[in-house]
């Protein structure tokens, strides 16, 4: 079996996209696995296979590096927009992707044809602990002390359609990120595991950012992410809300928009190259 792709990156968060308007996608899970990995495969954070839809545009599955399946994905949800758009599969700049945590709706910055950078209504920010879910009281889990590890942080909780846990930080370029995430990924604290974002606040409308996802550990961005670590900093008082607030990531940066209602998230949506693979 012959499998057609087209890989893509939106802030150096880059996955594998399979088109499934046109070709069959069999056990994703192991595939994916296989596909993802970077000295074996074809190389990515994981994999995104765009789907018909009954209701919307489109729908998209994405699967991680090690195979599970992730509700949403913000950087992987604007490159859907960008291949849709230049697939001719919509005709549109405004188009409506189905997801594991809801619909979405992508705004595209067209020119000459291309989609350069793509808008996505992210929805509302979940802060009520047991639907992010964590292990913790209260209606919210702002700035609440934990030891994760035997070691003591401060979190901030929050939900973009995947759970997010948010840790203020003085210096994110030194942070042992690779001994520490792995420790938060797995803590009893969450039951579904969780993608952890170590944040430096520069000011009140920039952050720096470092992320640990659950299942593919370091990725150079996450669009979710960033959009709970401007949720938690304004939560934090760090940030305003309705404020356009960029956030610096490893491979770029994302503008966020924390309101009354919702978040927004605007970034690049880049081919990188097209190919086929062998089964």
């Amino acid at each position: 079996m012959r499998l057609f792709f087209t890989k893509m990156q939106g802030c150096g968060n880059d996955y594998i996209y399979f088109d499934c308007f046109h070709q069959n996608m069999p056990n994703p899970e192991e595939l994916g696995k296989r596909f993802a990995q970077r000295h074996f495969g074809i190389g990515g954070d994981g994999i995104v296979l765009i789907c018909p839809s009954e209701v919307v545009n489109a729908k998209m599955r994405m699967f991680n590096a090690d195979g599970s399946e992730g509700k949403m994905c913000g950087n992987a949800i604007r490159c859907v927009g960008k291949y849709l758009y230049e697939n001719k599969l919509v005709n549109e700049d405004i188009v409506t992707v189905e997801t594991l945590s809801g619909i979405k709706t992508l705004e595209l910055t067209v020119q000459n044809g291309l989609v350069h950078a793509v808008s996505v209504d992210m929805g509302q920010a979940v802060l009520t602990p047991e639907k992010i879910p964590v292990r913790l009281e209260g209606d919210k889990a702002v700035n609440v002390p934990v030891e994760i590890d035997g070691q003591p942080y401060h979190i901030t909780c929050v939900s973009m359609g995947n759970p997010h846990c948010i840790v203020f930080v003085d210096d994110v370029d030194n942070f042992p990120l690779e001994q520490i995430g792995p420790k938060f990924e797995n803590d009893p604290l969450f039951p579904e595991r969780v993608n952890t974002e170590f944040v430096k606040v520069i000011n009140n409308k920039t952050l720096q950012m470092r992320v640990w996802e659950r299942g593919s550990g370091e990725t150079w961005a996450c669009g979710t992410g960033a959009c709970a670590a401007v949720v938690a900093a304004v939560e934090n008082g760090y940030c305003e809300k309705g404020d356009l607030v960029t956030v610096e990531l490893k491979g770029g940066s994302l503008v966020i928009s924390y309101t009354d209602d919702g978040v927004s998230m605007t970034g690049n949506a880049v081919k990188v190259f097209e190919g086929e693979i062998e089964v």
